[in-house]
């Protein structure tokens, strides 16, 4: 099974000059706590709830502030077309609940969550590694 069977398709976007007010709406409304951030196609980061409230706001950022100064700039990512367990694998050594989606040519595509897998895997070895990845979250 590769990645581009199980990813999320629909994937909330921010862009570098966002403010973290805007992001963190968003985040809000739609019930989620993570989006990558790309200027046009190209992925430059990703953001999460955790980079707001402990970059931003613990740092005393105003509501104004763009998320590129707080994003994290080295995100891990898989390409579509990688097997399914390269992206489990990799979750789970890691540690991390998401993983942004590009194309073979580095492309954003889509995103690839925990919820994708348990939803959409039935897999033995993805419920190995969700076990894994929730045990020391």
């Amino acid at each position: 099974m590769k990645i581009r069977d199980v990813m999320s398709k629909d994937v909330q976007v921010a862009r570098p000059n966002d403010t973290i007010q805007e992001v963190a709406a968003r985040m809000a409304a739609g019930d989620f706590g993570f989006i990558p951030v790309a200027d046009g196609d190209n992925l430059v980061g990703a953001i999460t709830d955790r980079d707001i409230t402990v970059r931003a706001v613990a740092a005393g950022a105003a509501p104004t502030a763009r998320v590129v100064e707080f994003l994290s700039r080295d995100a891990l990512v898989v390409r579509a077309d990688d097997d399914l367990k390269a992206a489990l694998d990799l979750m789970s050594s890691r540690q991390v609940r998401r993983l942004p989606v590009v194309d073979k040519d580095g492309r954003l595509v889509g995103v690839v969550s925990l919820g994708d897998l348990s939803t959409r895997v039935k897999e033995k070895y993805a419920g190995e590694a969700l076990e894994e990845i929730s045990r020391s979250s």
